[in-house]
């Protein structure tokens, strides 16, 4: 749907709904003002259930006009169970939302969705932004469907995997000799001088709605029931809060008439200012990030203290998952569930098992963890947490059967 409105989330400035992302008295973010009252009278249930298996079947909920493809995605992934992990983390249900089915792998295609949409609705010609990997995949597969130009910075640093993953689709990639946040300096200084779609920036008030659809479709995927409890991997702090907001919002339109979730989430120990602040009750201060997780690694979160508030209005806490064991969750979420996420998934499932072991959620919880990116582009992680090997053979049934210690 179109918005008239944007409002700053910490002193509720508003400013017309133009490509601008941050408020101009407090530096706060921008969100769209939606007419609730309005929206009421035309979503239901059956309303949502009868639109496409993608995102935009909550189109009432986000602030853009659906593209004509909004049926072929991003989102509507797979929502499964994991017995055995669960039973092994110590919590009595456990759902892994897998947003590796997304078309680039990660759940950053939905926040890509939005925000190209309404880039078109402004007449922007070239799509842009500064990525720590997923997000630079995202944007140049939208902007190769879409015609148009792409521009990536990444951190020079970036896993391999992941500039490839990009420039497949033609985009143009910088890579910056510094650190995320030096990235996002550069191009915040870039977006004044020319008229692009800078996803992140420029047009972060309406990308970062994307990432409520994962809070929508958990409920619907759940029956119309939350969870007890959801897991995260946090960056910028952004998807966290909307997770939280996304509850919210099915709350009020009265779509949902169970408790809402507690949200826990996690940050890998060489880059956590949110869980450090969480931990000492204080507000965020920068880091210089220096940790495995990459595609977790803003040292200057933007959206930290919401995701701290978030976490705080939820019942929920923010955990530091040391950088050892990384590698070793993703290697224990492979073998317990059979699958391979990225590093953000080792943060994740660092995250829930310390919930668990602090008593945070246990037997009597429903949980939710959400996987959000493949563990394919990040491959090196894992080297020396893997149970699995590789033998190598002859051509021969007899020499098989005697490496097996099968009797021939």
């Amino acid at each position: 749907m179109s918005v008239d409105v944007l409002r700053c989330r910490v002193c509720e400035s508003e400013y017309p709904a133009i490509a601008h992302g941050i408020c101009a008295r407090c530096f706060g973010p921008l969100e769209p003002v939606y007419d609730w009252d309005e929206i009421a009278t035309r979503v239901s249930r059956e309303s949502i259930e009868a639109g496409p298996l993608s995102i935009w079947r909550y189109a009432d909920l986000l602030p853009a006009t659906p593209p004509p493809d909004a049926a072929s995605g991003p989102g509507w992934t797979p929502l499964i169970p994991a017995p055995r992990l669960a039973a092994a983390v110590g919590v009595g249900e456990l759902w892994l939302k897998l947003d590796t089915a997304n078309p680039t792998h990660s759940f950053k295609d939905r926040v890509v969705a939005v925000a190209a949409a309404k880039a078109v609705e402004f007449g922007l010609d070239t799509l842009s932004c500064t990525s720590t990997g997923n997000l630079a995949g995202a944007v140049a597969a939208r902007a190769a469907q879409l015609g148009m130009p792409a521009v990536i910075f990444c951190p020079a640093s970036l896993e391999l995997e992941k500039m490839q993953a990009t420039t497949v689709y033609g985009a143009r990639v910088f890579g910056v000799n510094g650190s995320y946040d030096d990235c996002s300096r550069l191009v915040s200084e870039l977006a004044g001088e020319v008229e692009w779609g800078f996803v992140n920036v420029n047009l972060r008030s309406y990308y970062a709605e994307g990432s409520k659809s994962l809070a929508f479709e958990v409920i619907e995927q759940l029956g119309w029931e939350t969870p007890d409890a959801v897991v995260a991997p946090i960056a910028s702090g952004a998807m966290f809060s909307k997770l939280w907001q996304g509850y919210n919002q099915f709350e009020r339109l009265g779509l949902i008439d169970t408790p809402k979730p507690r949200l826990y989430g996690g940050q890998a120990e060489g880059c956590s200012p949110v869980a450090s602040a969480f931990a000492e009750d204080r507000r965020v201060s920068p880091v210089r990030p220096n940790s495995i997780a990459r595609s977790l690694a803003i040292g200057n979160p933007a959206d930290g203290d919401l995701a701290i508030s978030t976490a705080r209005a939820s019942g929920g806490a923010i955990y530091a998952v040391p950088e050892a064991d990384v590698g070793p969750n993703m290697a224990f979420l492979a073998e317990l569930a059979g699958v391979f996420g990225e590093t953000a998934a080792g943060v994740t499932i660092g995250a829930l098992r310390a919930a668990a072991a602090r008593g945070d959620i246990g037997e009597n919880d429903r949980v939710v963890a959400l996987i959000t990116g493949t563990g394919l582009k990040t491959p090196g992680a894992v080297a020396g947490s893997v149970t699995g090997t590789i033998v190598e053979i002859e051509p021969d049934v007899d020499a098989l059967l005697d490496e097996l210690g099968v009797l021939a």
